[in-house]
């Protein structure tokens, strides 16, 4: 049992922020391979069975079941061409065939008869300087992974979460491999989680970038209302990354709990963990999207707010200016009969009194806060 207990430190040796990124999310497939197979390789008794030339997907099968051991095969994004020879030698479900050939799908465990079917999305977070309206915050794929007796078969589709760096920690322990595909895939959903948890760490800095800005005081510099595109955005990024977590958690509770004859028993428990850390970001991601709800509609209570204040100004220098308006309007009359006219300290007595009343009504309007 010794295997068991470092299963997680073989599996996810680190847990690496991304956004000091090094390499967990590589680029596709070399322009140099000819056909959609990244890797293909047997493995008898937890080692890679190593040959003089490159396997071919029909000789690695011939040789798994020669000799013992499963068979590991790898895609990036291959054609239903490509792909439909490998269906036709696992005997794999041509709805899971198409599924995994057409992609955008929704995170899923589905039961065939000599097989499982898995689908993960991938979540990869993209750096920016600067958050604006514009910006993309999480990047998804995809990885589809069959399970049979003898064979494990991933295709992935985006240009992120490829799977080399995790293939090779997983040939360092043989004894891990040994108990065959059920351990791939156990290590598969607990890298592609660990994704989702390192995602959600940074996607929170944002988050708390944008809500600082939004309530620090003393920000007349800046446009009013311009966090609204942001807050916006951020929300969009974080529906996507809802789209991946949430289907995936019912998955992992059957994959945990349902015994199932294709996953090892030993393995089985250690779904329950990868479950457990599913439902914590689970919980952050709905988080997310009620907190960016709450922020959103602060800000346009902010906007909305000075837009009145706005407003009240300019009303209380209406008022004020009315004064003189009305008093230039009532002399500005071209009547015969207006002793004020005629007065010596006419003027200056109307001016004076205008002067007052303008005085008077900016003073009771600043008292009241509306200046």
């Amino acid at each position: 049992m010794s295997m068991i207990r470092d299963l997680r430190a073989v599996v996810r040796p680190s847990r690496v922020s991304l956004r000091k990124d090094s390499g967990t999310y590589d680029a596709t497939r070399s322009p140099a391979t000819a056909t959609a197979v990244v890797d293909c390789a047997v493995y008898r008794d937890g080692r890679r069975v190593e040959t003089d030339t490159a396997l071919t997907p029909h000789e690695a099968v011939r040789l798994a079941r020669r000799d013992g051991g499963f068979v590991w095969i790898g895609l990036h994004e291959p054609t239903e061409a490509e792909f439909s020879g490998i269906a036709s030698e696992f005997g794999l479900h041509p709805l899971a065939v198409e599924d995994a050939v057409q992609a955008h799908q929704r995170p899923k465990l589905e039961r065939y008869d000599d097989s499982l079917f898995t689908v993960f999305k991938t979540i990869h977070y993209v750096e920016h300087d600067q958050l604006d309206a514009n910006s993309e915050v999480v990047e998804s794929g995809e990885v589809m992974c069959f399970t049979g007796r003898d064979f494990f078969i991933t295709v992935r589709h985006g240009g992120q979460g490829s799977l080399r760096a995790l293939r090779h920690r997983l040939q360092d322990d043989p004894e891990l491999l040994a108990k065959g595909p059920s351990a791939v895939l156990h290590a598969i959903a607990d890298h592609v989680v660990d994704g989702y948890i390192a995602v959600a760490d940074a996607v929170q800095d944002d988050i708390d970038e944008v809500e600082t800005e939004v309530f620090s005081p003393g920000r007349k510099g800046s446009p009013r209302g311009s966090d609204a595109g942001r807050i916006y955005q951020l929300k969009r990024e974080v529906l996507e990354f809802k789209r991946a977590v949430s289907p995936l958690l019912r998955p992992m509770q059957l994959l945990s709990e349902r015994p199932m004859r294709l996953v090892d028993p030993d393995i089985q428990k250690y779904f329950r963990d990868v479950a457990d850390h599913l439902a914590r970001v689970q919980e952050q991601v709905l988080g997310f999207d009620e907190l960016l709800n709450s922020i959103l509609q602060a800000n346009l209570a902010q906007a909305s707010v000075a837009q009145n204040e706005d407003m009240r100004k300019i009303t209380s220098w209406a008022a004020i200016i009315a004064v003189p308006t009305m008093v230039c309007g009532v002399y500005g009359m071209n009547f015969d009969h207006m002793p004020e006219l005629h007065w010596r300290y006419g003027y200056p007595v109307i001016l004076g009194f205008t002067v007052v009343v303008c005085l008077g009504i900016h003073r009771t309007l600043k008292r009241n806060g509306w200046l």
